[in-house]
């Protein structure tokens, strides 16, 4: 009996941590050709981005291809979400330049090797933060954060593929004022056979979707602008720009991708220098972090659509795998992948098995179908770049925030800022030590509000906005906020002003219904006010303070340490102390 339970709650675990496994025992018939079409679909969508976010990411394209093959599969088998497809990314691309472009030239050019160990690097940094249960950690990086990072993450990628639009060679494309200043100092070189290319790509990506979208209602498909394969502009542009250069014999006038090497890559180890190691170690925490934050948010984004649950453990746990394979696989680091996942959901995928057979796709044309790449021109690479990232620049937020919380928009704003100036790394630190900060100096600013019974109920309510009753020997205070270091000084403060500035004040009754925690320092100001009051003649009070608080109140002195009384409710310390004396309106 106990043996069958054992078996019965370890297959259990086993297939909470390989979801794939309930996934395969539960799949039907009918789901394939859903997942199929869609895999087919995203693997359109897929190997042009992957090759020129390889290009945005300064490693050879084989390297963009080959982040579409384990790391896919193994997020299918490992991840929580049904339509999340893992791979490369713009922003993760952008990350790994910033950083690898200023390690390779002290470590002999060794960039794609320091690549692999970046991916390493993160998918460990992931992992730890799954067994150590330390995935809240990210919610330091605050919406307002994220959307500026993206924000000036995109406007920097699209100033990086400015030189490759127009055949310029500028020494640093990873500033952007560099990058700016040296287009602008040599605007006269500008390769014309790249601009045209690269100008026309964008044109054409920019308005693929409605015109693929009427080409298929031509062909009688229904819906045909929201269809999915009205997405797949990227693969029809890199086709027909390769056509034309190969049939105007073109590939002397433009810089091109080049040969790919055909089959599948062979498991490498990264490199395991200590010198190198620590000193990726920040960058790559930063870009864990991203990957995390960034995959968790579509994933979850995706799921409730469906009415499913996203696991944010199993998400550490999937794309710490997903990046490790990355690493031995002569990858860079992956993550969710807003773009794909769309169309993977809008093309109806079910379940992972579109990702597998997305994979499938990729795995197809690195075996046969590399060399149709060796004449794609990169000013077309850098169109399809651009306007990826197009829909990353969202400024709508900022004037939203402005009327709701100000705070909100200062952050957004300053860490675009901060990145465009300081650099994808430290603009985000920047931008994550604002936002604890403005918290800090909000949260050290707490509201106390006056409060009183609301006509003959048992609701208390601020006498600055109800028509409440007060009792003149009763000074009811609420505290909306926790009590800790960085405010016990300014409640102390406001508390005996208050009551110093309110005469005939026989009892102070704290109300603790918002505050959910007092930290020691807390704890030490509420004993000292206590004695201060008594020196006036004033009882401390609190009512409605909350059960796992109150169980940490208990093993201190504040329950025992001060002149008055512990209440459950704001009405029963009314009731107790007035004695059932009448109350005035106020």
């Amino acid at each position: 009996m106990r043996l069958g339970l054992r078996v019965r709650r370890g297959l259990r675990d086993w297939r909470s941590t390989i979801p794939l496994a309930d996934i395969v025992s539960n799949y039907q018939r009918s789901d394939f050709s859903h997942d199929a079409m869609a895999g087919l679909i995203v693997g359109m969508v897929t190997i042009p981005q992957a090759v020129a976010y390889a290009l945005l990411a300064g490693v050879p394209p084989q390297s963009g291809l080959y982040a579409c093959l384990l790391p896919m599969v193994i997020y299918a088998v490992f991840g929580s979400s049904k339509q999340l497809v893992v791979g490369p990314v713009a922003v993760a691309a952008l990350l790994v330049t910033a950083t690898v472009s200023e390690m390779a030239p002290r470590y002999s050019e060794a960039y794609l090797g320091i690549t692999t160990l970046l991916c390493l690097q993160v998918g460990l940094l992931l992992g730890v933060l799954r067994i150590t249960k330390m995935g809240g950690l990210v919610t330091l990086l605050s919406h307002p954060v994220i959307n500026g990072f993206v924000t000036a993450a995109a406007i920097l990628i699209i100033i990086s593929q400015l030189p490759s639009l127009t055949g310029i060679a500028v020494p640093d494309n990873t500033n952007p004022s560099s990058a700016l200043a040296g287009l602008v100092e040599k605007i006269t070189s500008t390769n014309a056979y790249a601009l045209s290319f690269g100008a026309a790509a964008l044109l054409f990506l920019l308005v693929s979707r409605p015109l693929i979208g009427r080409f298929l209602h031509a062909l009688g498909v229904q819906e045909a602008r929201d269809h999915p394969l009205a997405r797949v502009g990227p693969m029809v542009c890199a086709g027909v720009a390769s056509l034309v250069v190969i049939a105007f014999n073109l590939e002397s006038n433009l810089t091109t991708v080049g040969k790919i090497p055909t089959g599948l890559p062979e498991l490498t180890l990264p490199p395991m220098s200590l010198n190198i190691w620590l000193e990726l170690l920040p960058a790559a925490l930063i870009i864990a972090v991203v990957t995390y934050v960034e995959s968790y948010s579509i994933g979850t984004t995706l799921a409730t659509r469906t009415n499913d649950r996203i696991n944010a453990n199993q998400e550490l746990l999937a794309l710490g795998f997903a990046n490790i394979s990355a690493g031995f696989t002569g990858a860079y680091p992956v993550a969710g992948s807003f773009s794909r996942s769309s169309v993977n959901f809008a093309a109806g995928a079910r379940t992972p098995a579109s990702s597998l057979v997305c994979a499938a796709v990729v795995v197809l044309t690195l075996l046969f179908f590399a060399n149709l790449f060796v004449s794609l021109p990169n000013a077309v690479l850098a169109a399809i770049v651009m306007t990826s990232v197009f829909g990353l620049i969202d400024f709508s937020k900022i004037r939203t925030n402005w009327t709701i919380y100000r705070d909100d928009s200062v952050t957004e704003l300053a860490t675009i800022a901060f990145v465009l100036i300081l650099g994808v790394e430290l603009g985000l630190l920047a931008g994550v030590a604002l936002s604890i900060a403005l918290f800090i100096r909000n949260s050290s600013q707490p509201n106390i509000t006056q409060v009183g019974r609301l006509g003959d109920s048992e609701q208390f309510r601020s006498v600055k906005r109800y028509p409440v009753q007060v009792h003149e020997q009763i000074l009811a205070l609420r505290i909306d906020e926790n009590v800790y270091f960085a405010n016990a000084a300014q409640i102390e403060d406001k508390l005996l002003r208050r009551v110093a500035g309110r005469h005939g004040t026989k009892h102070l009754l704290l109300v603790c219904n918002a505050v959910n925690r007092i930290d020691a320092t807390g704890l030490s100001m509420l004993l000292r006010v206590d004695q201060q009051l008594q020196s006036m003649g004033v009882q401390l009070h609190f009512s409605d303070i909350k059960g796992p608080l109150m169980a940490q109140l208990e093993t201190s002195q504040l329950p025992m340490g001060i002149s008055g009384e512990m209440f459950f409710t704001t009405d029963q310390a009314f009731k107790t102390l007035t004695g059932s004396a009448l109350e005035q309106t106020c």
